[in-house]
């Protein structure tokens, strides 16, 4: 069993596959390394593909106490995976709670003015509870779920949460993927989630309150989100708003979890995405692109190149 040890510590399990330009996936909290397998056996025909389980996803450590998993931690964990396996740079694509750890390492290694850990940054389902409106409510519901799975366990998780609003599109066009995914949460270690909850979702700074280090990041970046995936379409627009180089893609009628629900649509997204930034060059958005009359939620300035 392969595993590397960050810069804390802590062991994490690590799968290594293909050759060729790296991509690393970063998982969600619902999900572990096995939720990337469409995405792996697809492009580990061309690229090397590293999959991981974060701190506190077995079969990776799972530390004990709140301090050891934050925002902070979930970064630097991705850029310790970068380090052990020696990858000066490589496509990073993250979803959900994978998603804001993708982000916030290009706001740590891939702002402008230095040279960037990653080739590309692909930020997919992200912002579950980021809108200043629905902030304050996320923290307390994620503080309420840990209390829930420390009573309850996974299982009862699954079956709650599991199916949540932006879950059922999943259930509703694979139920054997979906089942399988439902199956996988059920599996996880309940410490190593409340401990996940509390110390990361329940404490990570609003995306809003970020908005001058986002448009630093200084890379190409993708957002994706799902039409029904309601607490990411907005924050998905802000980045695409706020990051000089984002290009956004909306799946039709698509809940969280795009990648196994849409594997296809998703892996077909990446290849041309993956494609372009490789030929080069990927530009900034024109400013003469921007519309201020409808500029997005929390009436920032239109957009300017730097």
């Amino acid at each position: 069993m392969a595993t590397l040890t960050t810069d804390d510590g802590v062991k994490l399990y690590y799968e290594d596959t293909g050759a060729g330009t790296p991509i690393v996936f970063v998982h969600e909290f619902a999900g572990d390394h096995r939720s990337w397998e469409p995405q792996v056996r697809h492009f580990s025909r061309r690229y090397r593909c590293i999959t991981y389980c974060a701190r506190g996803y077995l079969p990776s450590e799972v530390p004990e106490g709140i301090e050891r998993y934050s925002q902070e931690r979930w970064r630097e964990d991705l850029r310790s995976v970068l380090d052990a396996l020696d990858l000066p740079a490589a496509h990073v694509v993250g979803l959900s709670m994978g998603a804001f750890a993708t982000l916030h390492f290009g706001m740590r290694y891939c702002a402008r003015g230095a040279p960037p850990r990653a080739l590309s940054l692909t930020v997919a389902g992200c912002g579950t509870g980021a809108h200043p409106a629905a902030y304050a409510q996320a923290q307390a519901d994620s503080r309420a779920l840990a209390a829930s799975i420390r009573g309850k366990g996974m299982a009862h998780l699954a079956a709650t949460y599991g199916h949540g609003p932006a879950r059922v599109q999943f259930r509703n066009k694979d139920p054997r993927g979906f089942a399988e995914a439902i199956a996988q949460l059920a599996e996880h270690s309940a410490e190593g989630s409340a401990n996940t909850l509390l110390g990361y979702q329940a404490r990570r700074p609003s995306l809003y309150d970020l908005t001058d280090a986002i448009a630093a990041i200084d890379v190409p970046v993708l957002v994706a989100t799902g039409d029904e995936d309601e607490a990411c379409l907005e924050p998905s627009l802000l980045l695409k708003r706020t990051i000089p180089k984002a290009a956004l893609a909306v799946f039709p009628r698509s809940g969280h979890a795009i990648n196994l629900e849409e594997p296809v649509m998703f892996n077909r997204l990446l290849d041309d995405f993956f494609h372009q930034v490789e030929r080069g060059p990927w530009p900034a958005r024109d400013p003469a692109a921007a519309c201020p009359s409808i500029y997005g939620p929390g009436g920032r300035p239109p957009f300017t190149a730097p």
